[in-house]
Order: structure tokens, then sequence, then C-alpha cells
């Protein structure tokens, strides 16, 4: 059985969580404390050298590292990952994007303000990380003001990836009622069968 190492909060994570659940893959839950450091012990480093969740054990001995790889992993052969070459580099242009663009801005600024809890010692990087977190928002936006999903108008991974912490993007004070193209787009995932709540 596949072994996720993770931190239940954590949008990196759940992104494996919701695609696992939606391939009807069985796994096991193994729950790591990143603020007690249980991320930095040898074992878990031994694991991923880098020191960061999410981790897949896909065998005894084999671990596979970085969400979006994951993902892809596990997508590849299945519907939530096109055939066709140019839809599948579009795909991953999505993913670079979520981890270049979205994820260290918006993520970010939700795990200090809603997670650690840190917002007023990270006060004034908290102000230019959501000027940087809205610019990708709208980019999102104009995008999916032409298309029901990402790539292929079809929900795919790329959808999953970026979904993640655009839907709790309000844990970090960003405000989606300026993007009705992406609400509507968090409403489609959320209608996806087997979908699964970030808290589940």
């Amino acid at each position: 059985m596949l072994k996720l190492y993770e931190y239940a909060s954590s949008g990196n994570c759940y992104k494996i969580r919701l695609l696992l659940n939606q391939l009807g893959i069985a796994y096991q839950r193994i729950l790591i404390d990143i603020l007690t450091g249980e991320s930095r012990t040898a074992k878990f480093l031994a694991m991923n050298p880098v020191g960061k969740i999410p981790v897949l054990e896909i065998q005894p001995g084999q671990y596979l590292s970085e969400s979006n790889a994951i993902i892809y992993y596990l997508a590849d052969g299945t519907e939530f990952l096109p055939v066709d070459r140019w839809e599948r580099s579009q795909v991953m242009q999505w993913l670079f994007f979520e981890q270049y663009s979205h994820e260290p801005n918006i993520a970010t600024v939700r795990f200090w303000m809603s997670i650690a809890k840190i917002a007023e010692q990270k006060r004034d990087a908290i102000v230019q990380k959501q000027e940087l977190g809205y610019a990708a928002l709208q980019v999102m936006e104009q995008h999916l003001k032409e298309q029901k999903y990402f790539v292929g108008d079809r929900y795919s991974i790329a959808d999953i990836a970026l979904y993640a912490y655009t839907h709790v993007a309000a844990e970090g004070n960003f405000n989606l009622s300026q993007f009705p193209a992406i609400l509507s787009w968090l409403d489609r995932i959320n209608s996806q069968p087997n979908y699964l709540t970030i808290s589940a």
C-alpha cells in the first residue's frame, strides 16, 4: 500500500489525497508535524533530504517528493493526465506556474496567518506576497474566462494543483469575490466525482 507522509492542512498534501480519492487508490496517511520539526529528523531526511512534506512511499525504500511530481506520477495513464503531447505540456506549464507564481505567495501567506500564527512578525512580507498572489489569481481569472478547466476543457491534475491553495486563499486574507471565473471554477471542482475536502 502507498504511504503518504504529510501535514494535514497543507494544500500540497491535500492535492495528493484528493487525486488518490478520485482514483480510488487506497493509501496510508502518516502525519508529520512540521511545526515541531518532525520533517527535520534523521528518519525523515533519509526519505527526503530537502526535509519537506509531502513524501509518497511507493514501495519500501522508494520515495517520491514534490507534490506536483507525485500527482503527475499518480495520474499517468489515467483520465487526469492528457495523452496528447501538447495538452500534457500545458499541464506541466500550469504545474510549474502553481509552484513558482501561485503557491509561494498564496500558500505562504495562509501558513503565516492561519497555521503558524505569525502574521504580525511577517507583516511587510505579507503585503508583498499578497500583491504577487493577486497577480497569479488574475492570470488564472483571465484563463478561466475562456475555458471551464485549465487544459483541454476538462478536469486534470492542472486543476487539482491550482485548486489546492486557491480554495483556501481566504485563510490568507485573499478576497476571491473579484474573480467570478475562479469562483465558478471552484464550484466545478467541488462537484467532481469522489471530491474530498481538505479537512476530510
